[in-house]
Parts: structure tokens; C-alpha cells; sequence
């Protein structure tokens, strides 16, 4: 279908960008390419990689493998040759399902057992991406997804029980490991939509948006829900701050997962271009993934109306905390209780439970999501206290048992045997004028350790000053948590999830020094 011929406010189906594909069509295109997948010999419990930006045919593809009784692999395609073809390998891929211009790029790291179908990459993402058409085109010799796609007739069995997306972590220590989710029989299954419909907000009759990446585990298993339960799923090939308002005025967008890097670049919008677009239609917007600062969430809500809710989790344990808008302003810088699907632990080094409002590790516990790292139980166990996990965030539970995040184990600053959490100045940071982005970690100090620095991006071509910025956080924090060294940068590296890539900015420093600790 083209936008010539759509009423987008009434649509119901799957769009991204200018193409549109009705519920009927998207499910005709998930049996033609589960039986496709089915004669080239995927079985249950096999893998297939999915390398693609934000797309149809990612979840085409990620819906089709589960089809069959197989994995999806959503794999994310920044990733360089050797990292994709570990992954490949290890989760033993019998078919990659590539974007062209990807393929270009990274085709030879591409075991030879695993067969490729390659989907021509569209307009909307040539122009979201700039890239030149000529590497968007599917080259000779290689299958062409939508050929064979058309060549198939749709499956006539019905789907198999239970398989879910297989992630893979960021393995920002040693290589990447595939979180292996549980089988889920048809109750359980049934008991994730209505989880995924109450907390995620991609419930019947809503009409969703995701402009974060599917291979990333919240958008991907939003989208996955979203696209086979909700009227309407807009996937966004990339986040574009204007272009977000203006697809839920057309759309009549009521749902949308987000994450907090996008309130803030939109809240930076003027205020004439905000207060362009028509938002009444929202109903529940869902965010996760890094933290968001406390005057972020309320300015949001203030804007977009307490349509705003946040959950805490990670990619092995899902989503174990739950935050509305009520919440958010009652306990600022809380990310909400326990889901009733859940149990959290605060614990010390030792294993010991703390008291309300200690901070300490943050253990978690989803009998119904259960997982093991494919092909590495012994992983597992590395991070299992008695049944509950960690995914190395820091934090307290108050006396009202509200979940408050420090930081991640290893973000966390010891300078002079005081416990620093960046996180903590980054959110103050955020707040002051003129500074668009931010990141605060440890380096070496030869006096006390370590110290804390700061590496902060300016809004505008006028500049930031260092020392005004030191005062204004001597005004907002406790004098030994403000930076010791601040410097201008720009163009941070950030993940599409929103996290920044601290290593980066980090590790030349302890290079330097000649020492990790």
C-alpha cells in the first residue's frame, strides 16, 4: 500500500515509514516464510539471525522462526565481521536474514554454512541513514528475500508453542552470551501477553510505536507483541525527535516505547515545535534501559500528560519494576515496586539481605522467564543467589518498597574509599543549560584511587565554561562528588539503547596508567 491510499489515523497494521501491510498481509508474509525457513531445513529449537535495522521484514523474519519452533536472533548491526560471525557461530545459525547495504559490509564474516537471504534495503532507511543506493540493491548471486519470499506458499500447520527471541548481552566483558528463554506452554504464554499488555503498554486495541532498535530486548519484544496483538505497530527506522511528535499526531498514536535519551533531545525541541503537534491521543508511554533523570520524567509528564511509566530490568531477567506517572512524581528518581510476576533482593557483598534504604546489589527473580546462556550454564550460575540474579545495577529499596537505581557495579566510583555513583552527577548535569549530552566515570588518581571526570557535549555553537559548570554542581551535590576534571567533547558514543559506551571514554585513561583498578 502507499500513503496515497491510507487514512493513517484508522489504519490498523504494520507501517514503517511509507509502507503499510494490513494485519492479513503481515500474517500471509510470517506462514510464506516460516514454510520458506521450514525447507531450508530449520528445526525446532534451531537459530536465525536477523541483521537488519528497523524494518518489516525483521519481524516478518523474527515471527516466522518462532513459526517453526525456532529461535530468532535479533543481532545488532553495528557489530563488526568477527563479532557477528561469533555469534553466528555460537548460537549455530542455519539462516542470517540481512539488509543489503549489511550485507556489503560484512558478508565475508559470514560462516558458509549459513545461508543468507538478503532484503533489499528501503527507501525510508536509505534516506534515515544516508546511504547511497547503489549498496541498497540486492546483489547478484545471493537469494533476494522478497523472490523467495513470493515463491513460497504459506505454511499449513499451525504455529509451534513457546519459542521466544534469543538476545545476545553487549558483552562489554569477554564475548556476547545468548539469553535462552524457557519454553513457555500455551498458559504461560498467555500469562506474558497480559505481563507485556499492562506493563509495556502494547496491549488489544492499542496503537503502538517503536523507534528503538529490535534487536535490542524491550523494543524487540514490544514489537513482537505489539505486531501480533495491537491495531497498529509503527516501526521507526531511527529516532528523529520532530518526526516522533509528528507520527503520533498522524497516526493517532496511543502507546510507544522510548527510551530516556529521546525525552530529553525532545524536550530540547523550541517550544514552537513542540506545541505543533496534536499528542491528546497518547495513552501510555513505556521507557527503560538507562536512567532518567527525575526532573526529565516530570517535565514529560507535565508535557505529554501522565501517560508516562518506566520499568527496571535487564535482557536476562526482564522487566521485575514497574513506575507510573503518579509514582514518578511522588518518589522522584524511584523506577517503581516489584511487578506481582516478580521478586527483588538488595544484598551485600556476602549475600546478606539489607535493610530499606542500604545500598547494594540488586538481585531479581521471573520464575516465569526463566533462562540459561545458550551453551553456558556455567555463566548463569556466576550471577544466581538462590534462584535470583544480577545484572551488576546497584541500589535500595525505601521503606515503602520503591526501587531506587545507584549504578552499575562497575560505574560505580571508590575515590578515597567513598563510593561515588555517576549517575547520580550525570542526572544534575542533564539539567544545566546548554549541555546536550553527558558522561561522568572514574580515572586514576594517585592520591586517592580513583577520581571522577566528566566529559559533557555543548547544545549550541557558544560553548560551555568548565568552572560554571563546577559551580552549579557545588550547588546541587555534595562537594567530593563533583568532578575533578570536566572536559568538552563531542559526538559521545552512545548505543542505539541509549546507554553510553563509557569504555570508550574510559579506558584510555587506565591504559595510561597502566592498570584496570
Amino acid at each position: 500500500m502507499t500513503n496515497t491510499t491510507i487514512d493513517k489515523a484508522s489504519f490498523k497494521g504494520i507501517v514503517c515509514g511509507s509502507r503499510h501491510l494490513t494485519h492479513e498481509q503481515f500474517q500471509h508474509n510470517i506462514r510464506q516464510a516460516a514454510n520458506g525457513f521450514k525447507r531450508m531445513g530449520v528445526q525446532p529449537g534451531d537459530c536465525v539471525g536477523i541483521f537488519m535495522r528497523n524494518d518489516i521484514p525483521f519481524l516478518t523474519a523474527n515471527h516466522a522462526a518462532n513459526y517453526v519452533g525456532a529461535y530468532g536472533v535479533p543481532i545488532n548491526w553495528h557489530l563488526a565481521g568477527e563479532e557477528l560471525e561469533y555469534i553466528l557461530k555460537d548460537c549455530g545459525a542455519r539462516v542470517i536474514v540481512i539488509h543489503a547495504d549489511l550485507w556489503r559490509r560484512i558478508h565475508d564474516a559470514i560462516p558458509g554454512e549459513v545461508q543468507c537471504l538478503v532484503v533489499e534495503t528501503p527507501e525510508d532507511i536509505r534516506t534515515a541513514f544516508g546511504l547511497e543506493p547503489d549498496v541498497c540493491s540486492v546483489p547478484e548471486g545471493v537469494t533476494d528475500w522478497q523472490t523467495w519470499l513470493d515463491a513460497e506458499e504459506p505454511i499449513a500447520e499451525p504455529a509451534q508453542a513457546g519459542p521466544s527471541s534469543m538476545l545476545y548481552t553487549s558483552g562489554t566483558t569477554g564475548h556476547p552470551k545468548g539469553v535462552r528463554r524457557v519454553t513457555l506452554d500455551q498458559e504461560g504464554a498467555a500469562q506474558m501477553r497480559d505481563f507485556r499488555s499492562r506493563v509495556y503498554g502494547c496491549a488489544p486495541s492499542a496503537r503502538c510505536m517503536v523507534p528503538g532498535p529490535l534487536y535490542h530486548s524491550a523494543p524487540n519484544g514490544y514489537s513482537m507483541q505489539a505486531s501480533k496483538i495491537s491495531d497498529l505497530l509503527v516501526i521507526v527506522p531511527r529516532f528523529d525527535a520532530e518526526g516522533v511528535l509528528g507520527l503520533i499526531e498522524e497516526y493517532k498514536l496511543t502507546a510507544g516505547i522510548m527510551v530516556p535519551i529521546m525525552f530529553i533531545r525532545m524536550l530540547k525541541l523550541p517550544e514552537t515545535v513542540r506545541n505543533r503537534y496534536d499528542l491528546s491521543s497518547l495513552e501510555f508511554i513505556i521507557h527503560a534501559a538507562a536512567p532518567c533523570p527525575a526532573d526529565v520524567k516530570r517535565r514529560m509528564i507535565e508535557w505529554f500528560g501522565p501517560v508516562i511509566n518506566e520499568f527496571y530490568g535487564s535482557t536476562e531477567s526482564s522487566a521485575v519494576v514497574a513506575c507510573n506517572s503518579e509514582q514518578a512524581l511522588a518518589k522522584p528518581g524511584s523506577v517503581g515496586k516489584t511487578v506481582p510476576e516478580a521478586e527483588i533482593r538488595i544484598l551485600d557483598e556476602e549475600g546478606n539481605r539489607l535493610p530499606p534504604n542500604t545500598v547494594g546489589e540488586i538481585y531479581s527473580r521471573f520464575p516465569l522467564l526463566d533462562f540459561t546462556y545458550h551453551g553456558k550454564p556455567e555463566a548463569r550460575a556466576e550471577i544466581d543467589r538462590d534462584g535470583f540474579i544480577t545484572s551488576g545495577d546497584m541500589g535500595y529499596l525505601d521503606e515503602d518498597g520503591f526501587l531506587f537505581i545507584a549504578d552499575r557495579v562497575k560505574d560505580m566510583v571508590i575515590s578515597g574509599g567513598v563510593n561515588i555513583y555517576p549517575a547520580e552527577i550525570e542526572s544534575v548535569l542533564h539539567n544545566y543549560p546548554g549541555i546536550k549530552d553527558c558522561a561522568v566515570f572514574g580515572i586514576p588518581d594517585e592520591e586517592f584511587g580513583e577520581s571522577v571526570m566528566a566529559v559533557v557535549e555543548a547544545e549550541g555553537a557558544n560553548g560551555i565554561c568548565v568552572e560554571e559548570v563546577k559551580v552549579y554542581l557545588r550547588e546541587h551535590l555534595a562537594g567530593f562528588k563533583v568532578p575533578k576534571t570536566i572536559e568538552i567533547g563531542s559526538d559521545l558514543p552512545r548505543e542505539d539503547s541509549g546507554k553510553i559506551f563509557k569504555r570508550r571514554l574510559r579506558d584510555k585513561y587506565w591504559q595510561e596508567a597502566g592498570r584496570k583498578i
